[in-house]
């Protein structure tokens, strides 16, 4: 199933200088991740409260694809520089799972968007992360499979949010998108439950 995923490698090609650096300061993977979580944190209480000016949506994309980077420099200082420990498991769920839970909850400051079909995105986001681990439990892998991962809910955060920020998206229309992501991240769970019964029996 097609997912922002698949261009993961090619991503991690352009920013590994940026990782050599970081590890020649002695920069660590958790450390990136908890960053990346505080930084989810602080702009979405600095968005959310400002909200009823949208020009402030503008800074979701602009984090977006530096969160992305953060995640993507954090597995390669895990992979590359033999910094995966216990604890970085840990913290790169639970913080993704924390950074995707403040990003979306920003939209309940709008008038127009329904606050129970923001809640469920989060709470199927969750579900969606948690089927993918529990790959593991199984004997498969971790599994990433699209099409509404991690990387293709910030994909579509950011166009909804730059959407939003340039007043190019009504906001009557977002309660539909979330329509429409709740039943791709439901096709999202089942797909990753599948591959990795699929993996596991293998």
């Amino acid at each position: 199933m097609l997912s922002i995923y698949q261009l993961k490698p090619k991503f991690q090609s352009l920013l590994r200088p940026y990782t050599d650096r970081l590890y020649k300061s002695n920069i660590t993977a958790n450390q990136v991740t908890l960053v990346a979580c505080l930084g989810s944190v602080v702009i979405a209480f600095i968005v959310g409260l400002l909200a009823s000016y949208q020009w402030i949506f503008c800074l979701i994309p602009l984090w977006m694809f530096i969160r992305m980077a953060l995640n993507a420099i954090d597995g390669m200082l895990a992979r590359e520089y033999n910094q995966k420990s216990n604890l970085g498991a840990y913290l790169n769920e639970i913080c993704d799972v924390i950074s995707d839970c403040a990003l979306l909850l920003i939209f309940t400051q709008l008038v127009d968007v329904n606050i129970y079909l923001v809640i469920l995105v989060v709470l199927l986001s969750f579900l969606t992360e948690y089927s993918g681990i529990l790959g593991v439990m199984i004997g498969a892998s971790r599994r990433y499979d699209g099409p509404m991962g991690k990387s293709d809910r910030a994909l579509i955060l950011g166009m909804i949010s730059l959407g939003i920020a340039t007043y190019l998206l009504p906001l009557s229309w977002i309660n539909a998108l979330l329509w429409i992501i709740s039943f791709l991240l439901m096709y999202t769970v089942i797909n990753r439950v599948r591959k990795g019964m699929q993996e596991a029996n293998k």
